[in-house]
C-alpha cells in the first residue's frame, strides 16, 4: 500500500514519532502515526471511546496522544473486523483498563487464527445492529453484510456526527490491489446504506488525501466517490464485453482517465479489472440468493 507522508498543521500534534492527530468534530479527533492507518478517539464527559488500534506500536502511541488531551479513562476500544492489520493492538487498551470490543464473526475468526499482536477480543456482539451507552454520546454499530472480510463494522456517534469507517472507503484510491477478501456487489449495496447514515464527518481507516489532509478525515462525498468508481470500473468492463474485446484482453484495454490522480491507478486498475470482470463472468463468492 503507499503510504503518504503527512504533514502536521493546525491543531495536529507532532513530536518525532509520536504520531499526529487533529480534531475534526467535538471532541472527536483523527490520529495516525504516518503508516497509512487512521484512528479515531472520543472524549465524552466521562470517557473515551477509541476506534481500531491497528497493532501495539500504534496503540501505545494513540494512548498517549489520548493522554495528551485528557486524563479521562478510556473505557472502550472498538474493532472494525477480523483482518490482522485491523484486529491486532487491542490488548494495550485491555491492560489500560478498557474494553475491546468486536463482532462475534470477527471475534470467532481472530481466536482460530491468531496473528503475533492479535487477541481475543474482551466483549463481542452479534446480529446487524447494538448501540452503546457511553454517558453524554452514544456508539451505534452495524454490520451491513458480508461486504468485506468478517463482522465489518461501521460505528457512529450521532450526538457529534461522526463515524468511523474501515476498508469501505478508501479516499483518493483506486481498490486495493486484487481486492482481497470483498465482495464488490455487497460492498456497493453497503456504501449505499452507509450515505444514509447520520453523519457529516469520519475518520477512514485508510486515507490517501494529498499531504496533510487525511487527517481531516473523510465525508460521505468520499463514500460516493468509492462508490461511482465501482460503477465505472463495471460500465467500462461491460463495454469491452459488448465490443467482443478477448477476455485477458479486458484488463489492458480498460482506461478509466478520470482516476488518473487516484494512488494506485497505474499499479492496480489492471488487478481490479481482472477481479471485477471475472465476478461479472462467473459471480461472486460467495453468493446466495435473496430467497434463501
Amino acid at each position: 500500500m503507499c503510504v503518504a507522508l503527512l504533514i502536521f498543521a493546525t491543531w495536529s500534534h507532532a513530536a518525532d514519532d509520536t504520531g499526529a492527530m487533529r480534531e475534526i468534530g467535538a471532541g472527536v479527533y483523527s490520529f495516525t502515526i504516518g503508516e497509512g492507518n487512521h484512528s479515531m478517539f472520543v472524549v465524552g464527559a466521562d470517557n473515551v471511546a477509541v476506534f481500531e488500534p491497528f497493532h501495539s506500536g500504534h496503540a501505545q502511541k494513540l494512548l498517549a496522544a489520548i493522554r495528551s488531551v485528557t486524563d479521562k479513562p478510556v473505557s472502550h476500544a472498538f474493532i472494525s473486523h477480523n483482518h490482522w492489520d485491523h484486529s491486532s493492538g487491542g490488548q494495550v487498551f485491555t491492560e489500560a483498563g478498557a474494553r475491546t470490543v468486536m463482532h462475534e464473526l470477527a471475534a470467532a475468526w481472530v481466536e482460530a487464527n491468531p496473528g503475533r499482536d492479535s487477541a481475543p477480543p474482551d466483549a463481542t456482539w452479534s446480529g446487524s445492529r447494538k448501540d452503546i451507552d457511553m454517558g453524554d454520546f452514544s456508539v451505534e454499530m452495524r454490520y451491513l453484510g458480508i461486504n468485506h472480510g468478517l463482522g465489518l463494522t461501521v460505528f457512529t456517534i450521532p450526538e457529534r456526527k461522526a463515524a468511523f469507517i474501515a476498508d469501505l472507503v478508501t479516499p483518493n484510491r483506486v481498490m486495493f490491489s486484487v481486492v482481497p477478501d470483498f465482495n464488490i456487489g455487497e460492498w456497493e449495496r453497503s456504501l449505499g446504506e452507509l450515505l444514509n447514515l447520520d453523519f457529516d464527518i469520519a475518520v477512514c481507516s485508510h486515507n490517501e488525501r494529498p499531504g496533510d489532509e487525511a487527517l481531516n478525515g473523510c465525508t460521505k462525498t468520499h463514500a460516493e466517490e468509492e462508490r461511482q468508481f465501482i460503477r465505472d470500473l463495471r460500465n467500462a468492463i461491460i463495454a469491452e464485453f459488448a465490443k467482443g474485446t478477448r477476455f485477458m484482453a479486458i484488463p489492458k484495454a480498460v482506461r478509466l482517465p478520470q482516476y488518473e490522480h487516484w494512488v494506485g491507478y497505474d499499479e492496480w486498475l489492471e488487478m481490479n479489472t481482472y477481479r471485477l470482470m471475472t465476478d461479472l463472468f462467473m459471480g461472486p463468492f460467495p453468493w446466495i440468493p435473496d430467497a434463501q
